[in-house]
């Protein structure tokens, strides 16, 4: 019998087809049926056609059906991903823009700092409504899979208000793990010409890793090759690599100074800290701009916008191109078809998981969110005991963590004090604003964002009207101290 699969937030530009072509690459799971929603028809409509004659050319008898209506997509679901964006690329761009007028210089604005902290207040009503709504019609052992930042905000709120058997995912410990097989690689073929008999090329399978932390501050504790830990030889490594030295300021300086290499990237583990992005004439010191991902002002916001305006304009231009092919060679390693398969068909998946700490992580609070190594299998998701974090590693997740508590906290019941509050203990805002700053930023971009937040709706007057009465604090930073302007579409075809 075939599985059904439903996706929330389906007009996303890429996600969505790569998460269909990963299912069906699997030769038990071709007859998935995916029913895909979202709010925007037109952006439905577009990822409809295009899995349609994806599938089509594939010759597969899986199936997309897509709705405007979110139970009717639900319903009966054994699989449920929320990829949604609440708020779109308008909310998004308050997100960056507000905050720049304090000082606060966001990469990229949706898991921590002012950005984060309001996407979460745009999110956690929804998410508790897409909650209720699975738990009415979804199978009763429906998963749900959280790919929507941030992260573990959307997670935390999942598994504490609602029954639903939530798990957050993300893929940044593959893409760290990548990096530390091409580290050690050119390490070991040093001297070496890459033609050479000789040259040994490496593959994830050669360096064994366990990494544990909250999303988007998760620490590599552990990197064996060949039988021994290189955790203590890779600053060395790091410190000779030209690459690492010119993209990756940020992240080598942290395990210079905790001992461990984080799994996010430069630009987005700068916005999470106190240290790299609160003085505008030296951001440019840490930060690369040959990637959005390293660092660049607003860089995500950038490029989202680039790809949806591509998106739109080309779309006729996409229908005539080659379909994609479905098979295990062209699969990705997103998570998600890794773990359907594993609960399907028994074959073990061993990834890197967002979940209820539990006791998991033991010097992080029990009801946090952590990500941590896990096996999935037929019974589910299992995750061993990882111990204690090395302190310095738990003292920066643990400042994150208190953050997005007051923020679920906030979220949930529209309290405008608990949302001042995570602003202000948010390591970056508080390291750029004072107090009162603090607080009218809050208010400006509750006021800006006010048709996503209805559990504020009470605030919002007050919030007008205090903006109206007192001096204006918001005049600091308007462009930020490393933004690039959106491409033209006849840029980004050429």
């Amino acid at each position: 019998m075939a599985i059904t699969v439903a996706v929330i937030g389906a007009g996303s530009i890429g996600f969505t087809r790569r998460l269909m072509g990963d299912i069906v690459s699997v030769p038990e799971l071709q007859d998935t049926k995916f029913m895909f929603h979202d709010v925007s028809e037109s952006n439905l409509a577009m990822i409809a056609q295009l899995a349609e004659r994806d599938l089509k050319a594939n010759s597969l008898p899986a199936t997309v059906t897509r709705s405007l209506d979110r139970k009717r997509a639900l319903e009966g679901a054994d699989y449920v991903f929320n990829v949604s964006r609440i708020g779109g690329l308008q909310a998004f761009g308050t997100d960056i823009d507000i905050p720049l007028k304090y000082g606060v210089d966001q990469c990229v604005g949706d898991t921590l700092c002012a950005g984060g902290i309001m996407y979460g207040q745009r999110g956690i009503p929804p998410m508790l409504d897409f909650c209720a709504d699975i738990e009415a019609v979804a199978n009763s052992d429906v998963l749900f899979m959280n790919y929507a930042n941030p992260m573990a905000m959307l997670t935390w709120v999942a598994n504490k208000y609602t029954n639903v058997n939530t798990l957050g995912l993300c893929h940044g410990v593959q893409g760290g793990h990548g990096l530390l097989v091409r580290i050690i690689q050119d390490h070991i073929n040093e001297g070496v010409a890459e033609d050479h008999p000789d040259y040994r090329r490496l593959t994830k399978n050669d360096v064994n890793i366990v990494a544990a932390g909250i999303n988007h501050q998760t620490w590599y504790i552990k990197v064996m090759f060949e039988g021994d830990d290189w955790t203590p030889r890779l600053l060395q490594l790091f410190e000779k690599d030209k690459q690492m030295q010119e993209n990756e300021k940020v992240r080598v300086d942290m395990m210079r100074r905790f001992g461990y290499f984080s799994t996010e990237s430069n630009g987005h583990l700068s916005e999470y800290l106190p240290w790299y992005r609160k003085r505008s004439d030296e951001i440019v010191d840490w930060i690369s701009l040959n990637s959005w991902i390293d660092g660049e002002t607003g860089g995500y916001l950038r490029i989202c916008t680039e790809h949806r305006n591509w998106f739109e304009t080309d779309f006729p231009r996409w229908m005539q191109q080659q379909p994609s092919l479905f098979d295990a060679k062209h699969r990705s390693e997103e998570h998600g078809s890794w773990i359907i398969e594993a609960r399907e068909t028994g074959r073990i998946y061993r990834g890197h998981f967002n979940v209820v700490n539990n006791g998991c992580i033991t010097n992080l609070p029990a009801d946090a969110i952590v990500e941590v190594p896990g096996y999935v299998d037929r019974l589910g998701i299992n995750i061993p005991l990882v111990g204690d974090l090395p302190l310095g590693c738990a003292a920066v997740c643990n400042v994150s963590i208190q953050v997005q508590r007051l923020a679920v906290a906030a979220a949930v019941d529209g309290d405008l004090t608990l949302l001042r509050q995570a602003f202000m203990m948010d390591p970056l805002v508080g390291a750029v604003c004072n107090p009162a700053e603090i607080w009218q930023m809050a208010d400006e971009m509750l006021v800006a964002q006010a048709d996503w937040l209805p559990q504020y709706r009470d605030e919002v007057a007050a919030a007008e009207q205090r903006l109206t009465d007192e001096p204006h604090l918001g005049n600091r930073q308007t462009e930020g101290a490393a933004r690039q302007k959106i491409k033209s579409i006849e840029e980004l075809r050429s």
